[in-house]
């Protein structure tokens, strides 16, 4: 098969597509014929050896998270599926035309929803709803502040807080206050506006995307016994806050979940921007484009 491989660690010249065996499923696994890929932040960190220590690489290596595509193999003692069928899921190696993936791991396309775009979910959606339900456990009537959330994953947050019956705020930058308008947040506020942030009462819970001293200025929002959760690990001044409880979240697979909020997607409900699409042997050139910043998800079609 074809993938972007990296035989070591560096910019994203380093991605180089090339031939690569090819992936058998295993007991309880598929094997997909990749249609469509998406780039992430840990992609990178990863090329460039900024996440080796959580995340070492082990050369040659084939990057990628995110997945949709076609079932063409089904593994021993997979139930449930079929070739032919159209998947997608949270896994590893996916900058390739072909990845193994665990069955338990992986949910069907929704009927009405492209193949390709598809590719764009799982990380986000998984992330944004995790970081919700399992990182800020936030009920009924509470409210809760999405940091960064016109982002995928605050995107996501946003609508998992809203299917949970809570008050959400969005915090977004000055500049991006009217795309924040359209996701479906309770009350938009920019954080990079100290007179709006003095206004901010104290929350049930943050949910947070961005990090920095915006998550320093946010933790000291959360009331008593409140809770901070984050994908960014713990703002540096987490010591002085002890009555709130900060909790770090790292996606983890969960289909039932992924299933749930593909469904908001495909409903409209849920709506995950997508900047461009490139093909597979344009990886290098996607990930400087989502290293940037600012931008909508980065698909690489296979």
């Amino acid at each position: 098969m074809k993938a972007a491989v990296l035989h070591e660690y560096g910019g994203p010249s380093k991605l180089q597509y090339e031939d690569f065996d090819d992936p058998v499923a295993g007991t309880g696994e598929l094997l997909v014929r990749v249609a469509a890929a998406s780039i992430n932040p840990i992609d990178y960190k990863m090329r460039s050896g900024e996440a080796r220590t959580r995340f070492p690489v082990e050369f040659p290596a084939i990057l990628g998270r995110d997945f949709s595509g076609v079932v063409r193999t089904v593994g021993e003692g997979v139930t449930g599926f079929e070739g032919g069928e159209r998947v997608m899921g949270l896994a590893w190696k996916t900058y390739a035309e072909l990845v193994v993936v665990k069955a338990s791991d992986t949910v069907r396309v929704p009927d009405t929803m492209e193949l390709t775009t598809a590719a764009a979910l799982p990380l986000v959606l998984l992330t944004g709803g995790q970081l919700i339900r399992l990182g800020t456990a936030i009920e009924q009537g509470q409210t809760v502040l999405v940091s960064g959330a016109v982002g995928g994953v605050g995107r996501a947050a946003v609508r998992t807080a809203k299917i949970a019956g809570a008050k959400v705020i969005a915090g977004v930058r000055k500049k991006q206050m009217d795309e924040a308008q359209e996701i479906g947040a309770d009350q938009v506020i920019a954080l990079d506006d100290d007179e709006a942030m003095a206004k901010v009462g104290f929350l049930d819970a943050v949910a947070d995307t961005v990090g920095g001293k915006t998550a320093e200025a946010l933790l000291g929002k959360v009331k008593q016994g409140g809770v901070f959760a984050s994908v960014l690990g713990p703002p540096a001044n987490a010591a002085m806050h002890p009555t709130v409880k900060v909790v770090p979240v790292m996606a983890k697979p969960d289909a039932g979940m992924l299933a749930e909020l593909a469904e908001e997607v495909a409903s409209g409900r849920l709506v995950i921007p997508i900047d461009r699409m490139l093909p597979l042997a344009e990886a290098g050139e996607g990930q400087a484009a989502a290293e940037k910043g600012g931008i909508g998800k980065v698909l690489l079609t296979v």
